[in-house]
């Protein structure tokens, strides 16, 4: 069936709608590789209208289009190490909404995630990592939380890899063009944590 390739009209509920069936269709193994047409690829060079915005880790493990049965041109997909936010990221994530029209954008955090593992050392265990990585890791350490001390090491990184991916979505929403979209109120903002295990997305609404 061809691809329908006119998602700018795409609202930011029916575009979370949509990922989350995507999602079960993954998890129920109903997911197959994509095999687009040749007149979708076709019409793909001439433009693209992604109903959604993912901002991903880049662990192998997490390839969006995967987790939420999308095809080609139906996701714009930004990836990072950590999901961080950054001016080269926010960079991105404003041509999706100025230039593509997506309402909808998802920070997609995972389970396990090394660059949060990695800040956790940092800040609790003062280890340092080299200088690119910790560029990396100190813009995650603002958003790391204070643990309650009975919890242990995989809580911890999993109560840190949800905290990280607030805290990305917060620095997204206080932006100038951040505020200025929430407020005519059609965009929105979702933060999720993808379990690698299960395959499961967990939506933070």
């Amino acid at each position: 069936m061809k691809k329908d390739l006119n998602q700018a009209s795409v609202s930011a509920d029916t575009a979370l709608d949509r990922l989350v069936a995507g999602n079960e269709r993954f998890l129920r193994g109903e997911t197959g590789p994509f095999r687009p047409l040749r007149e979708s690829l076709i019409e793909l060079a001439q433009t693209q209208q992604p109903y959604a915005t993912i901002l991903g880790c880049s662990d192998s493990r997490v390839a969006p289009e995967l987790l939420f049965d999308a095809g080609l041109g139906e996701l714009f997909v930004v990836r990072v190490a950590g999901n961080v936010f950054s001016p080269e990221i926010a960079g991105s994530l404003q041509y999706a909404d100025a230039h593509l029209g997506t309402r909808l954008l998802v920070v997609l955090g995972h389970e396990g995630c090394g660059a949060v593992s990695a800040a956790l050392k940092s800040r609790d265990e003062g280890e340092l990592h080299h200088s690119r990585i910790q560029i990396l890791v100190d813009s995650i350490l603002p958003g790391l939380p204070d643990f309650d001390l009975r919890l242990t090491p995989e809580e911890r990184l999993a109560e840190a890899v949800e905290s990280n991916v607030r805290w990305t979505v917060h620095q997204i929403l206080e932006t100038p063009e951040g505020r200025a979209r929430i407020s005519e109120g059609h965009m929105k903002v979702v933060g999720a944590v993808y379990d690698i295990e299960s395959g499961r997305v967990r939506f933070l609404i």
